[in-house]
């Protein structure tokens, strides 16, 4: 099964600044304490609007809460199609130990 590259907080800082879309996959109560600024919350329930809204060759990052989740969302994303996915390494947590901005 092909895996998404990983790539460090600060690497997918730069990406979204270049257009790529944040997905966080951490539970409803986690994203809305806090998560990375403009991350799209994906659930089984917002899948669909995910793919409304986003092409199969834009890029598409995952983050979760340590980085490991997000590597099997990321393999599913790519099985599904999406050319170009990546996972956060260090999930939430290691975007905020970079300090990278968090909306609350």
């Amino acid at each position: 099964m092909e895996q998404p590259i990983s790539i460090t907080p600060e690497q997918a800082w730069q990406m979204m600044n270049d257009g790529a879309h944040l997905l966080d996959v951490r539970d409803e109560l986690r994203f809305n304490q806090a998560h990375a600024k403009g991350a799209f919350h994906l659930t089984n329930q917002s899948y669909g609007e995910f793919q409304n809204r986003v092409d199969f060759e834009n890029n598409v990052i995952v983050i979760c809460y340590h980085g490991i989740s997000s590597l099997n969302v990321g393999a599913y994303l790519l099985a599904q199609g999406y050319d170009n996915v990546y996972s956060v390494i260090g999930g939430f947590e290691g975007w905020q130990k970079a300090n990278l901005p968090v909306e609350i």
